[in-house]
């Protein structure tokens, strides 16, 4: 079997939803969807597979910007949703079911946006 390289796409994101509706027409299954701060944006990962090739989008956002559910057309997405919710403050507007920042309970509300903790754990020293 031949492996194939992936490709990224960089889209804006008032194009999510029109390719989003591509990959599900076209028969892809949603694979995962991820974020990271990259300096003061965020890079949100969308991934998707159809006969053993990925296929992945992504969106550069600033801190303010709301961007759309895609549970509408990928129920599951919720999940991921939520957790870029709560986990980095980033607006999804439109999720099937939103838990309103109580999907994933941390301590620091949205702690990988300003990453600051400074507790002690099992690597750091005492």
């Amino acid at each position: 079997m031949k492996i194939e390289e992936q490709t990224t796409i960089v889209i804006g994101v008032e194009h999510l939803i029109g390719r989003v509706e591509q990959f599900r027409k076209g028969g892809y299954r949603l694979v995962q969807l991820n974020c990271s701060k990259i300096g003061e944006q965020f890079e949100i990962n969308y991934c998707f597979e159809r006969e053993y090739r990925f296929e992945n989008i992504r969106i550069v956002i600033d801190f303010e910007t709301e961007v759309p559910s895609i549970s509408g057309m990928y129920w599951g997405a919720f999940v991921y949703e939520n957790e870029m919710h709560d986990l980095y403050g980033v607006a999804v507007k439109g999720m099937n079911i939103d838990f309103q920042g109580n999907f994933i309970r941390t301590s620091v509300q949205y702690p990988f946006r300003n990453p600051s903790f400074q507790g002690e754990g099992p690597c750091q020293e005492k």
